[in-house]
């Protein structure tokens, strides 16, 4: 099986896209406050076929249905905490399954998704950050599940989505204390900024001295910011970074719909190569054929650097 910090040190790593995305587009409703983990229990075969078409479009790394899946989450479902850490553990079968039938499976990669506390909460404050949650709450909130994925047996935590600099803090508090497994940090942007007005530098610099964190980057932050947020990564880190940008599109969380166009182009990719990027892919409203145009242009970039 290869490994994931050797792959990233290589350059030109293909993400997959926004899960829920393709499940949408399988024709299932992801409208209630799971998400996408609601079909870890009603529907595992099509988070399967999810993730098998984003790998056939050339992704590299499968990002697990475990973005939404919190004890809390699960509870207010009806779900016993043992039914909760079954169904985050099933997450990674999955996408392991859905990688053991591609081509050369050995390549490929499993990434446990860590989604952010407002992702449990359902009401978009993953984009704002506000949370009624200090470090240490924030702390007691993540370490259950971080501790379940851990173990079971994903290549990399993909801690994502991470919108004020507090939940950073706790998040790297906690992957310190975890061992044997690499995890990558990705922030939520806007406008240069911490989705809580924050300065993205300090997030950065504050992952730098965690071992188990082999990369940082940013996703759901819209395309046409990553080319500036990638050479602040690097430098405040020293670590690889990611970019899986979301479409560009807008989120109500209210209507729970999104707004305006896609402004995804796979011709920004080439800059954020120039940037310094190791590894691209996207996030929501970004679908395998999206992914397969970015396959597309970093094969045609050349070998990996």
């Amino acid at each position: 099986m290869a490994d994931f910090a050797v792959a990233l040190a290589e350059g030109g790593l293909v993400l997959d896209g926004g899960l829920a995305t393709e499940l949408e587009a399988q024709g299932h409703d992801l409208s209630d406050a799971l998400w996408s983990a609601r079909l870890l229990a009603d529907d595992p075969h099509a988070v399967v076929e999810a993730h098998r078409a984003f790998y056939a479009a050339g992704a590299r790394v499968a990002t697990t249905a475990s973005y939404q899946a919190s004890f809390a989450g699960f509870a207010a479902a009806g779900l016993s905490r043992e039914e909760a850490a079954a169904l985050m553990r099933r997450s990674v079968r999955l996408a392991d399954q859905a990688r053991a039938g591609m081509p050369a499976p050995g390549s490929l990669f499993v990434a446990a998704s860590i989604g952010p506390y407002g992702a449990s909460l359902a009401d978009g404050s993953e984009y704002t950050g506000a949370y009624d949650l200090d470090v240490r709450g924030l702390r007691a909130f993540h370490r259950p599940r971080l501790e379940v994925l851990a173990e079971a047996g994903a290549d990399v935590l993909a801690v994502e989505t991470v919108p004020c600099l507090a939940e950073v803090e706790a998040l790297l508090e906690e992957l310190a204390r975890l061992d044997g497994i690499p995890a990558w940090l990705s922030l939520t942007c806007a406008g240069g900024r911490t989705r809580r007005g924050e300065d993205p530098a300090e997030a950065f610099a504050m992952a730098a001295d965690v071992d188990t964190v082999v990369a940082v980057g940013a996703n759901c932050t819209a395309p046409d910011e990553v080319a500036e947020l990638v050479p602040v990564a690097a430098a405040a880190s020293g670590k690889p970074v990611l970019a899986y940008p979301n479409s560009g599109e807008g989120w109500d969380a209210r209507t729970r719909s999104w707004t305006g166009g896609s402004a995804f182009a796979v011709g920004q990719v080439a800059g954020w190569l120039g940037a310094g990027v190791s590894a691209v892919g996207g996030c929501c409203r970004v679908g395998p054929a999206d992914i397969a145009a970015v396959a597309e242009a970093l094969s045609a970039s050349g070998p990996p650097r």
